[in-house]
């Protein structure tokens, strides 16, 4: 765009900006492991907590290689008291001697050099298969840690090096003698890189490693929560078992691989059939293993690795493994004459619903898409996958036919599931279409055709409905109001669902439709607020909502488009003075604040006195003046500008937004809560009874 010149453009040089020429040496150069701090989500994906346990992933990983390769049984996993973590393993230990190009120690070229490691050379570097093709991991680690100690037993010695934000502080060393072998590598997150705080999560953790000792067969894997302790010895190691340290620990052997972890994985389901699939073999350099087994449910579990790395997103892999399942269970439904010729033949929606599987390949060269390694982009898996799952599959069924037979009628129920609820769904729109309504008729919606600024709030009832409608903010925030406890829906299909008005409102509303023809862009309003009441019926609708949104609108909730309104539990008034409070402690800061001694508070009126209208409780001071505490029940009780400046004011309000960190975590935890096995949901509410923030 053109601009009148003015005297202040005579200070600026070529480029526009005063005093700043743009040339050659505008051009900066980081060097070393500069980059990775300067951009620490390139390597890591986020400096928050995911990122932050990727640093334990990153060097657990290399542990975990040479166990692949045959050269290590014994891995340990440590949190330790100065908030470092060290990971050890008793494999052959990272070569100390010098390297021909670098001129420095290997180990010292390792740790802080970006693509520098043994896994490039292919089998002639002692990995056949490895995860950590990059090159950058344990450089990675060093460089976003304030404080890393390399330790490696080798060849009767025992060789160390100390780093200081990736820098080595001296030379290798070597510091003793050892009959073991091995490397330990402790290190320190910098709390610089990681702004919200070096917290471990030991679930997170657990599970991790767990995964993992379930995919190396044979090897022990043990993590050990040190923390509580003064101080560890950086050389007691393999060490800190639990029978000499009184801590908390965990230790994962498995000899099953995939099929003990999907036995794991139904722990809480109803089996199909009888006999897992298994098989592990090896197909033009790449081996295959894949293990599953339908349940009695509608959603699938697929879990996808990559020489033992979690591919989140799943890949080429994956593509072969779907592939070669459809075909199979066509080939032998047809062959069978389960499938009749009348019969359409399966899809892919159709062989996946209900099942439990876990693919999982090693090769040798092999491409992520990205250093988080979400994705396995080698084209090869797919082939191979696709062979050896296919023909295993197809004599898995040969020679089970009770399992097959059960597998292809659970098959075949879901065509026929998936026929209805096409033939429901369409029933709904085009009834939708001859009415003339495309929204339902309880919805207030509201004015704005932005859906980035606009609100759906789900209220619960007509009478949190209407105080919810008189005061909203008209231009940008939508009522919904629904009656009762919606579906359970997470044993229900799409054509149940869709027969329930409550259900059939809120799709309607949020505009996406649902099933195969869902569309995120056409979601109507960008936050969608779950404003249940404070009680134990609140608490239940809001778990059946967000049941319903997670297994049939998940990339909503992964989106960020999910919140769940807290409004306040109490009112308290002195005088003209107004507060809210929004838990039991914060009720009591208030009356502090509010010069209110416990000593004064008392739960009845002074004789005499009226209690306000709808308070609870009635608080007196010494100066007797009046202070009323009332603790609302539901948002019905609330008039409509109470309603607005504590639960809907965009300035005041406090919503939480939903998300999703463990889909694995997640889908087991709605399938405790919501689903069938009565056992398993009462275990689970015994165990975190604790937990429970309960109104009585």
């Amino acid at each position: 765009m053109a601009k009148t010149a003015g005297k202040d453009d005579k200070k600026r040089g070529a480029g526009g900006a005063a005093g700043h020429a743009y040339d050659a040496s505008s051009i900066t150069v980081l060097e070393g492991l500069e980059p990775v701090r300067k951009r620490p989500g390139m390597y890591i994906g986020t400096t928050g907590p995911e990122g932050l346990h990727h640093l334990v992933w990153e060097i657990f990983d290399n542990a975990r290689d040479e166990a692949m390769g045959g050269y290590a049984d014994d891995i340990e996993v440590a949190l330790l008291p100065d908030g470092s973590v060290r990971v050890a393993d008793n494999g052959r230990g990272v070569p100390v001697g010098i390297h021909p190009k670098t001129k420095v120690s290997a180990l010292e070229t390792i740790m802080t050099t970006l693509h520098a490691g043994g896994k490039f050379g292919g089998e002639d570097s002692g990995y056949k298969v490895s995860g950590g093709l990059h090159g950058v991991g344990a450089s990675v680690v060093n460089a976003l840690s304030v404080h890393t100690v390399a330790t490696v037993h080798q060849d009767g010695g025992i060789h160390r090096q100390e780093y200081k934000i990736g820098k080595p502080l001296a030379k290798v060393k070597k510091v003793g003698t050892t009959k073991l072998h091995g490397t330990i590598v402790k290190f320190k997150p910098d709390e610089v890189i990681f702004k919200e705080g070096v917290a471990w999560d030991w679930d997170k953790l657990v599970t991790h490693l767990r995964q993992q000792a379930y995919l190396v067969k044979g090897v022990r894997i043990t993590l050990i929560d040190a923390r509580a302790l003064a101080e560890v010895d950086d050389d007691d190691c393999f060490y800190l078992r639990e029978q000499r340290l009184n801590v908390p620990s965990m230790a994962f052997y498995f000899e099953g691989g995939l099929k003990s972890l999907v036995a794991f994985m139904n722990k809480h389901q109803t089996p199909v059939h009888k006999n897992i699939f298994y098989v592990d073999r090896e197909q033009d350099k790449v081996e295959v293993e894949v293990a599953l087994q339908y349940v009695d449910d509608i959603t699938p579990r697929i879990t996808a690795f990559a020489n033992n790395t979690y591919n989140a997103e799943g890949g080429t892999h994956i593509t072969g493994f779907k592939t070669a399942l459809t075909r199979a269970l066509n080939s032998y439904g047809r062959n069978a004459n389960i499938l009749k010729e009348k019969d359409e033949n399966f899809t892919g929606d159709d062989v996946l619903e209900g099942i439990t599987a876990v693919v999982s390949v090693k090769l040798p060269e092999i491409q992520f898409e990205g250093q988080t390694k979400a994705k396995l982009g080698s084209m090869e898996a797919q082939g191979a996958v696709s062979t050896v799952f296919g023909e295993a599959l197809n004599a898995f069924l040969e020679e089970n036919p009770d399992d097959a037979r059960a597998i292809i009628n659970k098959v075949l129920l879901a065509l026929k599931a998936r026929k209805a609820a096409k033939a429901a769904k369409d029933s709904v729109l085009r009834k939708g279409a001859l009415e003339g309504m495309t929204l339902p008729g309880k919805l207030a919606d509201c004015q704005t055709k932005s859906a980035e600024e606009s609100e759906l709030f789900i209220v619960e009832g007509d009478s949190a409905g209407g105080s919810s409608k008189q005061g909203r903010d008209r231009r940008t925030q939508a009522i919904l109001p629904l009656r009762g406890k919606i579906l359970n829906v997470e044993r229900a299909r799409i054509d149940r669902m869709l027969a329930s008005v409550e259900i059939r409102a809120l799709v309607i509303a949020m505009g996406t439709a649902i099933g195969d023809v869902f569309d995120i862009s056409k979601l109507r309003y960008h936050k969608i607020i779950l404003a249940t009441d404070a009680d134990v019926d609140g608490a239940h609708i809001r778990t059946l909502l967000l049941t319903l949104l997670y297994r049939h609108f998940r990339p909503i909730i992964e989106g960020g488009f999910v919140y769940i309104a807290q409004p306040p539990l109490y009112k308290i008034t002195k005088g003209k003075a107004i507060a809210y409070a929004y838990s039991d402690k914060e009720k009591e800061a208030v009356l502090k604040e509010l010069g209110v001694a416990p000593e004064e508070v008392s739960e009845n009126p002074t004789e005499g006195e009226e209690p306000a209208e709808e308070a609870e409780e009635v608080v007196v001071t010494k100066k007797a003046t009046k202070v009323n505490i009332q603790r609302y029940k539901g948002l019905g009780e609330m008039n409509p500008s109470e309603l607005w400046e504590t639960t809907m004011d965009p300035a005041r309000r406090v919503l939480k937004q939903v998300s999703v960190d463990d889909a694995e975590a997640a889908d087991r935890i709605f399938d405790i809560l919501m689903g069938t096995d009565v056992a398993s949901r009462k275990s689970f509410i015994q165990s975190n009874a604790k937990l429970a923030n309960l109104d009585v």
